[in-house]
């Protein structure tokens, strides 16, 4: 084996690590986010105690990515579909990152629920309900990027608006409650905040398939409309 060749078989093995990790962070932020769910649902206090002690694990992962990621462009300066892969990652990790915050956020407003005022808490299916379509939105993605799945990504793209929908549903529900009974006022308006926290997960995950479909097809389909960015994605080459 010449040095060229060594010298590329260890790249792609740096490519696939660097590949493994983000999987790695983001089966941790998947387990962030069904834990805050379930603590907000359940009112279990050693959940919501777990989702703010573990942010901090996530928050090292996206440093280190991203510190390998620069790494290795100074490294081995990549070009083309190689480049792009690390540059996504980069913006990747930054996004489950903020979803990982976004799960701390969720345990830290069903804390002061539980402390406040349990008993006046509105119950509410559309939370778990909108938190579902977020998870499933955030599993479809990551099985995209370890793919490379760039039709798959759009779809997951097309789903945020179910995500806009619910939440659009969590608020009509919250008017109603707090009409009907003013003692839910405060704990309403915290739903909404966790809600809204659920609905930014959604977010970052179709930021995270526009990446995708970047390192793919070297589009950035940011900012473009969905029919454009369903037909980047099922097109032929890059």
């Amino acid at each position: 084996m010449s040095i060229s060749d060594h010298s590329y078989k260890q790249f792609d093995a740096e490519l696939e690590s660097l590949r493994a990790r983000v999987m790695q962070m983001g089966g941790m932020v998947q387990g962030q986010i069904m834990t805050a769910i379930d603590a907000f649902t359940s009112g279990n206090h050693d959940l919501m105690e777990k989702v703010i002690a573990d942010d901090h694990r996530v928050n090292g992962l996206e440093v280190s990515i991203d510190e390998e990621c620069t790494q290795i462009i100074v490294k081995r300066q990549p070009a083309a579909n190689d480049l792009r892969l690390v540059m996504a990652v980069s913006k990747i990790v930054t996004d489950l990152e903020r979803i990982g915050d976004e799960a701390a956020k969720i345990a830290r407003i069903a804390k002061m629920i539980l402390q406040r005022d349990h008993l006046n808490t509105p119950r509410i299916g559309y939370v778990r309900e909108v938190g579902d379509i977020s998870l499933g939105m955030l599993r479809g993605v990551l099985d995209a990027f370890a793919r490379l799945d760039a039709v798959k990504a759009a779809v997951i793209i097309r789903e945020d608006q179910a995500i806009d929908e619910k939440f659009r549903g969590i608020m009509r529900q919250l008017i109603t409650y707090m009409l009907e009974d003013p003692r839910t006022i405060t704990s309403a308006f915290d739903i909404v905040f966790i809600a809204k926290a659920i609905e930014r997960i959604g977010d970052h995950a179709k930021n995270i398939a526009e990446n995708v479909i970047y390192i793919v097809k070297g589009k950035d389909v940011r900012h473009i409309a969905l029919d454009q960015v369903e037909h980047t994605a099922q097109s032929n080459g890059p």
